[in-house]
């Protein structure tokens, strides 16, 4: 299966209007938003988790990315709340579940081999730092090589004017509107750019997104 594969395109997906696909085992629901492969693949998803569902245990061979938005998602290794970015590495394994439910948005196959770090954020405990754009603040979440994770909280009215991204970007809107000059982009909304891409952002109301860059610098993580 092939969507949104081709890297070097822009890709933008308004979630809230996507359909929700079953997984093969019927255990969990999923919003397709990138694709590359069948059941083992590279791609970007939004996934639900029924109250009490389980997902049958797996490895990532290529590494998992994941931000819990609703709801508790739990393994073996603990139990993360709304708000909880954790990052599983190459070689990892685990058995998913949710006993309240949970939507988590995911990412699978999409880091540098040698990225080995497990990582566990809760960002409703941490604080935010000033950029050196007035009115928007960062959280930290992940570096490594090029690849440069956070999530950006952007007080409206405002303009971030001739943003360049050498080795892309990829937003996932968590509240609030942002806009470029191609397109308005509601909560829920996806915006991936690729290599080379500049941007002029505009802040329509206040907003938190989630900015992965870096990481489509040679056509892939």
């Amino acid at each position: 299966m092939k969507l949104n594969a081709d890297l070097g395109r822009r890709a933008v997906a308004l979630t809230d209007e996507l359909p929700w696909q079953w997984s093969p085992d019927r255990s969990v629901q999923r919003r397709m938003l990138d694709r590359d492969g069948e059941e083992v693949a590279r791609a970007t998803s939004l996934v639900k988790y029924p109250a009490g569902s389980s997902f049958p245990a797996h490895q990532h061979g290529a590494g998992e990315e994941f931000l819990v938005l609703e709801g508790v998602f739990s393994d073996e290794f603990g139990d993360y709340p709304a708000g909880t970015y954790v990052r599983n590495p190459p070689g990892s394994a685990h058995s998913p579940s949710s006993r309240e439910g949970c939507l988590i948005f995911v990412k699978l196959r999409q880091f540098d081999p040698e990225d080995l770090e497990r990582v566990v954020v809760d960002t409703s405990t941490e604080d935010f730092s000033p950029t050196r754009h007035p009115g928007l603040v960062a959280l930290e979440l992940h570096r490594f090589s090029s690849e440069h994770v956070r999530i950006l909280r952007a007080e409206a009215p405002a303009t971030l004017e001739d943003l360049r991204w050498p080795g892309g970007a990829e937003y996932l809107v968590l509240s609030g509107e942002l806009a470029d000059d191609n397109g308005r982009y509601p909560a829920g909304a996806w915006l991936r750019l690729p290599s080379g891409s500049r941007q002029r952002l505009r802040v329509s109301s206040d907003a938190v997104f989630y900015l992965k860059t870096g990481h489509l610098i040679s056509g892939g993580a």
